[in-house]
């Protein structure tokens, strides 16, 4: 029997090399960016390993609940937000962190203090863990504003489009994690029998046009009228076929499988939240920094959600994003409904 080829990759490109790699190419790099990504990259590995043994470790469930060894058994979510806080303010890059967990920022202080920001919410759907359902990480990088001796709330309440970098990680069926640094955006799924992310999704594009539509349609009966009308034409259209509906309620699964096939999510205004419901610093800000970079748009409906100057670490927004000519196409009926 002869051998097609090595069953082992003994030159992969992994997460930490490619990271090194974009540094190299920018002169002025400290190195300081690497680092913070290499912890970011920690954390994700920790939390996916949590999340495989979680119906095994009994870490979902109630908060503060005592094992058979009498020691408190922390929900996955809480778990994971201890492990970004602990791996993100012990890599020395960092001088302000907010989670989606914590009700203010956490301020790095002392000789742990760098110039990075990060926001991030470190489970993602954490609701449909107990019927494992993809749930993920999203994280999105700032830096300090220069010429500042101290980091204020002003230095993390910058538009989107001053990140340095946004990226989220998926435990599915396999983990990846997904990064654009300001360039590209790249896949890298974490290889268990090495324990690294390896590259598997070099520069993805997201299509032009997709023809699968994620919106939660147990509330259109609160949609604008804008939207009821986008979803109806899409769902029977006088022309062509009508778009496949998928909405899995993650929104990295669902944002996800928009950046891979196309389409458009969809988590609009409402009568009973008209400010949205997804989060700006770590929802909508990395996930519309990563399509755009991947060819994409991402709008609150009418301003581009990287232009919105944010005015609460916890702001709701709006959101569209997907492929190009379809978030156009809601944009337009929006615009055509605001006159």
């Amino acid at each position: 029997m002869t051998s097609t080829g090595p069953a082992f990759d003994s030159n992969c490109m992994t997460l930490t090399r490619f990271v090194l790699a974009e540094q190299k190419r920018v002169p002025t790099a400290t190195g300081d960016l690497t680092q913070l990504l290499n912890s970011i990259q920690t954390a994700v590995k920790a939390v996916s390993s949590a999340v495989r043994k979680a119906g095994i470790a009994k870490l979902y469930g109630i908060a503060g609940k005592q094992n058979v060894q009498g020691e408190e058994v922390k929900k996955l979510d809480v778990l994971a937000n201890e492990l970004f806080i602990n791996m993100l303010s012990s890599s020395f890059t960092t001088c302000m962190l907010i989670s989606e967990e914590n009700e203010t920022v956490i301020e790095i202080e002392g000789e742990k203090q760098g110039k990075y920001i990060v926001c991030f919410d470190p489970l993602d759907g954490s609701s449909n863990i107990d019927c494992l359902v993809s749930i993920g990480s999203i994280f999105g990088i700032f830096k300090k504003i220069e010429g500042k001796p101290l980091p204020t709330l002003e230095d993390a309440l910058q538009p989107g489009h001053k990140m340095v970098a946004a990226g989220y990680a998926l435990y599915g069926s396999a983990t990846m994690m997904v990064l654009s640094t300001g360039g590209t955006v790249n896949g890298f799924t974490l290889d268990p029998a090495i324990g690294e992310f390896v590259l598997t999704d070099t520069d993805i594009r997201v299509p032009d046009r997709g023809n699968i539509l994620s919106i939660n349609e147990g509330y259109s009966y609160m949609w604008d009228e804008a939207v009821k009308e986008y979803v109806s034409s899409k769902k029977d259209p006088k022309n062509g076929k009508p778009y496949g509906a998928r909405y899995v309620g993650s929104m990295v699964a669902d944002v996800h499988r928009t950046l891979k096939y196309g389409g458009i999510f969809m988590y609009p205004a409402t009568s009973a939240a008209p400010k949205g419901k997804l989060r700006l610093l770590y929802e909508c800000f990395p996930m519309a920094y990563i399509m755009t970079h991947a060819g994409g748009l991402a709008s609150n409906g009418t301003t581009p959600i990287l232009d919105i100057v944010p005015d609460s670490i916890h702001q709701r927004c709006p959101i569209f994003l997907g492929s190009q000519y379809d978030v156009e196409d809601v944009m337009q009926l929006i615009k055509k409904y605001n006159k």
